[in-house]
């Protein structure tokens, strides 16, 4: 593992982490732990920064939620919204809805940044396919010009800033996909959630991304992935969700990307970015995240963050 000597600083990066780590993927499910003690454990792990996670999943009044994290000493730097704008204007007005009641809440607890996930092509559960997993001509027009009113109505709206996701088992996840959406979208409405897990497991190489489309890098989630599993989810053609659950997203540092040159490349670009540690673990034993967290915090340190 490549890393800065301790006392460097990569002082332009903020790090947090997000229910995510927790393997917190719904807004209520039984086999995830309570948001109490997510919030009580992120804050012993020694991160200042959280995400919303899941809406639903923390308290949506911003009174209640803007209490318990001051307590703990927490402060949001994002929400998260889900898309599926390729299917164009049909669905603006349902995914409108959506947005903007995580917006409102976003924007209340001074986060500035909502991340845009798009929709799954199959089932992150049963692993049905429900579309192709190429998107026609006119679906990418879609995407991009839907990307672009949706980044330009946050701003316009709630002052916040949309960052996009790539993402597996989406249309937005290779290198060949992200580059043509960057390619097909305004650099002063689209930015990206540049996702170092999910770009490795796409084939991507994130320090080339950063360094070849820099400007539209405006967060990140620092994520490693297992090689071994990797192989073999290609191999059998695994859905991303039972991959997860065979442990392909993994613990800093046995996996790859190494994060040490990618957040030293994040640096390079000169601007203020969230890293924010998302650990796909859904489900996980209730136990397991603490620890992971703590050791992933610690390493963090030991690369300048």
């Amino acid at each position: 593992m490549t890393s800065l000597s301790p006392s460097s600083s990569l002082s332009r990066i903020r790090i947090g982490s997000a229910p995510d780590s927790w393997g917190v993927w719904f807004p209520d499910d039984p086999r995830q732990v309570p948001w109490r003690r997510f919030l009580d454990e992120v804050a012993d792990s020694g991160y200042e920064w959280i995400e919303l996670g899941p809406y639903g999943y923390l308290p949506s009044d911003p009174a209640v939620l803007a209490e318990e994290t001051a307590r703990r000493g927490l402060k949001v730097s994002a929400g998260t919204v889900f898309t599926g704008l390729h299917h164009g204007q049909a669905v603006w007005e349902e995914t409108w809805a959506h947005v903007s009641d995580i917006a409102a809440l976003t924007q209340a607890m001074g986060a500035r940044h909502l991340v845009v996930i798009p929709s799954f092509w199959r089932d992150d559960k049963t692993g049905e396919v429900l579309e192709p997993d190429t998107l026609t001509a006119e679906q990418w027009r879609n995407l991009t010009s839907l990307t672009e009113r949706l980044g330009r109505e946050v701003r316009e709206r709630y002052g916040l800033s949309i960052v996009v996701h790539p993402h597996a088992d989406t249309h937005i996840d290779s290198e060949e996909n992200v580059t043509r959406f960057l390619d097909g979208t305004d650099s002063g409405l689209v930015s990206l959630c540049l996702d170092t897990g999910h770009y490795a497991y796409c084939g991507g190489d994130s320090v080339k991304l950063i360094e070849t489309y820099g400007e539209r890098i405006g967060y990140l989630h620092l994520k490693q992935v297992d090689p071994g599993i990797l192989a073999a989810v290609r191999a059998g053609g695994t859905p991303f969700g039972p991959a997860v659950a065979q442990g392909v997203m993994c613990e800093p540092p046995r996996g790859v990307p190494e994060l040490g040159p990618v957040l030293e490349a994040a640096q390079r670009l000169g601007v203020e970015l969230f890293a924010i540690v998302e650990q796909d673990m859904y489900p996980c034993a209730p136990d397991a995240p603490l620890p992971i967290a703590r050791r992933t915090r610690a390493f963090l340190r030991s690369c300048g963050v």
